[in-house]
């Protein structure tokens, strides 16, 4: 158990992290809902109902979309974009997909090298485009989630004012989706950014995200 633990430490402490702040959103959620509820003259609900809610998930989904968006985009620029003395960058001789013996594809691959690695056509094709596969095909479909989420909540809202409720397609040109979307964007884009451009010149000793203490600033694309 112990060794299980010290090798899978990194995605057991986000785990972590995640169910811990997924726990702390639905409380602070559930009443945040139920006081403007209250001003509404409207009936409380309890903390199973809020988690359930589209409320709670449109919240969740606005946030995990941004996330995976801005993982497709940066392993897909990473690819060919470099940036000078950044750690978040690859090396500038290396842009471009790189040789099949850089990347151990096909006769390049080592013995124990994924079974699809070794393989010729379509199925090494997919396996060395299948990170950003799956991080796409997430992003659109949190995003998707997103949007419904969001309209269901846009909708109780107008009720509450005594509104009509609008369709889905309607609801994804209104103002109220794209600027829960851009809000989220613009962050992520920003954070990756001044990442990108802080390990030029910023250290943290021990770090995969930082050059070594003493790297020249324009060392590209080590770790320390």
């Amino acid at each position: 158990m112990r060794r299980f633990l010290r090798e899978n430490s990194l995605s057991l402490f986000f785990l972590v992290l995640l169910l811990f702040t997924l726990l702390g959103q639905s409380f602070a959620g559930q009443h945040d809902h139920n006081a403007e509820q209250a001003e509404h003259g409207a009936q409380a609900i309890s903390w199973g109902r809020y988690v359930a809610s589209s409320d709670f998930w449109g919240a969740v989904m606005e946030n995990w979309q941004s996330e995976f968006l801005q993982f497709s985009f940066f392993i897909a620029v990473t690819i060919w974009l470099v940036q000078l003395g950044s750690n978040e960058s690859k090396s500038l001789e290396n842009r471009g997909l790189e040789s099949d013996q850089r990347q151990m594809v096909g006769g390049h691959a080592p013995q124990n090298a994924p079974r699809w690695a070794k393989t010729r056509g379509w199925r090494t094709a997919i396996y060395s485009n299948s990170l950003l596969l799956v991080m796409t095909a997430i992003f659109f479909l949190t995003w998707a989630g997103q949007s419904v989420t969001n309209w269901n909540v846009f909708n109780d809202d107008r009720q509450l004012h005594g509104e009509p409720a609008i369709d889905w397609l309607t609801y994804l040109r209104d103002p109220d989706f794209w600027e829960k979307t851009f809000q989220n964007w613009q962050s992520e884009f920003l954070a990756v950014g001044t990442l990108a451009v802080f390990t030029i010149y910023l250290r943290q000793r021990g770090s995969h995200d930082s050059k070594p203490v003493g790297a020249p600033h324009s060392e590209t694309g080590t770790s320390g």
